[in-house]
């Protein structure tokens, strides 16, 4: 007589083992997914995804976990990629408002270019795993402010800023340039220099609250 509990947590056990074994498959899913998403919206289904990927849809689940899991890559890539065009901006010297204004211009524009994908991230922040990839953006501010108070008060301990604060500038961004998107009620460059002047007054803020007393039209060198 088969023992039916042993034969199901073992067809369980191959099937966990299973996930994720073949990268090759996994990879070529996120990256159907993620083209999916970008052309055709974020309500994009798995069947459509597996299609792309050249995949039977039940066979997709060997590859992830789940839909919410593939999500969760998706997200991880989209993000990936857009923090690395970031990345250069903060290695030019220049006022705050300047050095914000080049990683909101790259933000923007990257939003412009992948509409869909920028939506996606964005709607799906409630998510806290989620929402932890894409607060990699606020490593980026986390530096910007410890490089403006290492400009004031060299020998002081970098401060800490607010995970409140951080989450707040990047949902500004996100609402504007998602505004923006749907309606198209200014220029590209007019958004671009309205949330830089937006973000840098939240920071500078900021820095006086922590008591830093910031100067007009201080310059310095983040990537220093």
């Amino acid at each position: 007589m088969v023992d039916v509990a042993k034969w199901v947590d073992s067809t369980v056990a191959r099937r966990i083992r299973k996930v994720g074994d073949d990268p090759g498959r996994r990879s070529l899913l996120i990256a159907a997914a993620t083209a999916a998403i970008d052309e055709e919206g974020p309500g994009v289904g798995m069947a459509q995804i597996a299609e792309r990927a050249g995949i039977p849809r039940p066979h997709a689940y060997r590859y992830v976990e789940s839909k919410k899991q593939l999500d969760l890559d998706v997200a991880r890539g989209a993000s990936a990629d857009l923090l690395a065009a970031i990345r250069p901006r903060l290695s030019r010297s220049g006022t705050p408002y300047e050095i914000v204004h080049g990683i909101v211009e790259v933000i923007t524009a990257w939003a412009a270019e992948h509409p869909n994908l920028y939506r996606f991230i964005a709607a799906q922040k409630q998510t806290r795993a989620l929402h932890q990839v894409r607060m990699g953006r606020s490593r980026f501010l986390d530096e910007l402010i410890a490089a403006m108070a290492a400009y004031l008060e060299p020998t002081a301990a970098a401060p800490k800023a607010p995970d409140g604060v951080l989450a707040g500038v990047i949902g500004m961004v996100d609402a504007g340039v998602i505004w923006w998107l749907d309606h198209e009620d200014e220029t590209q460059q007019e958004v671009v220099d309205r949330l830089s002047r937006q973000v840098t007054l939240v920071l500078e803020d900021m820095l006086v609250q922590l008591g830093y007393d910031v100067p007009d039209e201080m310059v310095f060198g983040p990537g220093a």
